[in-house]
């Protein structure tokens, strides 16, 4: 049967050797010869037509083999086009993302300069300086309307410069301008021309122009005139044109900036003219302006001597017009302590602080001058006086320059380099008057510090008649009580004793007479002025501070430690209590407790040497 004959060709019968399985030829030629040379053997016919069969199979294989092939590169073909494609595809969604997304960036950032455009416009108060006219018969002489303007602008400008007021009353004030000409491109509007028309659509700037003539006379005359500044002539001599504008420049300041001009007449001590100007122009003043006019005419009354009552009277008015009017209340804090009334001044700085809703808060630091001195609270007192000083080149906005009173703050924090580094680069002024007085002050504290009684009680007797002139006084009252201990070292008791019988109610001067009774060996006077003094003002920590002191050094230690306990309450941030504190611990044995107090008095003073030198002391006794 052709079955049994295929059967045997592929090897069904086990009796044929020497023939192997398709799976094991070489290909589809190798079977095939393999097949007819079988079938030859025992039929010719099936033979042939096996290989007709078999060359037709191969063809088709062939055939299908070559599809195969086409076929398949016709799919990698694809497979590359869809993968091109598809990579094109993410390419554009990426490039399109990023296009959106910097279509959302450019949108914000316009967006933002919109706004702050807007806001700047809404709150600008600028006096802007148009251009002035002038014949031009004036001009081969260089008197153009725009070198007019530019004279007034530079004279604007030094009074501002010399104005000593806080950044809180600049910032309200805002800058001056010198919108000389406006250049508007051809190409479109320029920013700076859709600023000017917001400013003017929205702001409230003061916009100054005028006008020169030559009279029939050959002089000439200035006028000058704007919103709220009423036109007025200034006329003199052509070698006159400074002075003229000078005149000019100090009208239009006091009209456009009232505040500003009252301050600028108190830091050129023409205290007088403040008092009138502020007298005369309250009633007329925008209540932007008069808690502001107030201040200025209460710091007048007080640098010249006057009814320092008078001055807590406009003060009050102030904060009463404006609660958060921040310099009207660090003047009032300052204000109390004249009147030797530290408590009140105090309460005064908690009464601020609730309204700026704790600290901080919305009262710039620099409201705190007088309250963080009152509770030792020196690390901030440095910051906000360093920071003064820098955002008004290097002097503060306050009367005197900046470095005394950082080297008071550093001589508080035994840093005693730095308070000597601060004397050394301190900016000086030959007509301030409060500078020289309180470098007296700060040298005298340095010479107590090191030890050097007879410099201390020198330095520190200048520094009490430059105390005399009441505005040295309006800036450091009570700074006179420390005469009195530096007399006492000195070997000058009665120097000591008529000092603090006519110094005031201060809490300083109290607790040094109690340092002073104890050091003569009247423990009971002593004590009674300790008393006095925390009676004096028991919200502050000093009295407490040294009545510890002294109990510590008659060795009652726990009572030592009750007083420091109190004192730290009061003035959390003040190291001197707290390494007293570490001290009596110490005494007392507990080791752990005085390495604790010790170690948080050096985050308040880390370059005390004394405490450095104490904690480590105490350490070795722990090991």
């Amino acid at each position: 049967m052709p079955e049994g004959i295929i059967g045997g060709i592929l090897g069904e019968a086990d009796d044929k050797p020497g023939l192997e399985t398709p799976e094991a030829l070489a290909g589809a030629e190798a079977f095939a010869s393999a097949v007819v040379a079988r079938l030859s053997a025992s039929d010719p016919e099936v033979a042939r037509k096996t290989v007709e069969f078999l060359g037709k199979q191969s063809t088709l294989l062939e055939t299908q083999n070559r599809r195969l092939e086409d076929e398949h590169a016709l799919r990698l073909t694809h497979l590359r086009y869809q993968s091109d494609l598809l990579r094109r595809q993410r390419l554009g969604q990426t490039l399109r993302i990023g296009f959106q997304l910097f279509l959302v960036l450019v949108a914000t950032v316009i967006g933002l300069m919109a706004a702050v455009m807007i806001r700047d416009a809404v709150t600008s108060r600028r006096v802007v300086i148009e251009p002035f006219d002038a014949p031009p018969a004036l001009a081969p002489r260089g008197l153009t309307g725009k070198v007019i303007a530019v004279g007034l602008l530079d004279e604007f400008s030094r009074l501002q410069d010399a104005t000593h007021v806080t950044s809180e009353e600049r910032d309200i004030a805002g800058a001056w301008a010198d919108d000389i000409r406006i250049d508007v491109p051809e190409t479109g509007i320029s920013l700076g021309e859709i600023s000017r028309l917001l400013r003017e659509r929205f702001g409230h700037d003061v916009h100054i122009d005028g006008n020169m003539i030559e009279t029939p006379t050959g002089e000439l005359a200035l006028t000058v005139r704007g919103q709220g500044v009423p036109p007025k002539t200034f006329a003199g001599r052509v070698t006159e044109l400074d002075k003229i504008t000078v005149a000019a420049a100090d009208y239009v300041y006091s009209k456009a900036q009232p505040r500003l001009w009252a301050g600028y007449l108190n830091a050129s001590n023409r205290y007088a003219e403040t008092i009138e100007f502020a007298r005369t122009n309250i009633a007329s003043a925008s209540p932007e302006n008069r808690p502001g006019l107030l201040v200025s005419w209460a710091w007048a009354i007080g640098a010249s001597g006057g009814s320092t009552r008078e001055c807590l009277g406009l003060l009050r008015a102030a904060v009463k017009l404006k609660p958060d009017a921040w310099n009207a209340w660090n003047n009032l804090l300052d204000t109390f302590i004249m009147l030797g009334d530290e408590e009140g001044a105090w309460k005064a700085g908690e009464e601020m602080r609730n309204i700026a809703g704790g600290r901080p808060g919305r009262a710039p630091e620099s409201a705190y001058a007088n309250w963080d001195p009152l509770t030792w609270n020196l690390q901030a007192w440095l910051a906000s006086t360093l920071a003064d000083a820098e955002a008004h080149a290097g002097w503060g906005s306050a009367p005197g320059a900046a470095g005394v009173s950082i080297a008071d703050i550093q001589v508080r924090l035994h840093d005693l380099d730095a308070a000597d580094l601060a004397l050394k680069t301190m900016q000086d002024d030959p007509n301030d008057p409060i500078t020289p007085g309180m470098t007296h002050y700060d040298r005298g504290r340095l010479a107590a510090e090191t030890g050097d009684t007879a410099m201390a009680a020198t330095e520190l007797e200048a520094f009490g008649e430059a105390y005399a002139n009441p505005l040295v006084f309006s800036q450091s009252p009570g700074y006179n009580c420390w005469i009195a201990p530096a007399e006492e070292s000195a070997g000058h008791p009665d120097k000591a004793d008529a000092l603090l019988k006519s110094a005031g109610t201060y809490v300083d001067c109290y607790r040094f007479r109690g340092d002073i009774f104890d050091s003569r060996g009247d423990w009971a006077g002593a004590q009674k002025a300790y008393a006095d003094a925390v009676a004096l003002a028991p919200d502050l920590p000093a009295s407490y501070y040294s009545w510890g002191v002294a109990l510590a050094h008659h060795g009652d230690l726990d009572a030592a430690a009750a007083k420091l306990k109190d004192a730290n309450q009061r003035g959390p941030h003040w190291a001197d209590p707290l390494k007293a504190w570490g001290d009596v611990l110490a005494q007392q044995g507990k080791i752990k407790d005085a390495l604790a107090k010790y170690d948080q008095a050096l985050k308040y003073a880390p370059n005390w040497k004394q405490l450095k030198k104490a904690r480590e002391a105490t350490a070795k006794q722990k090991s």
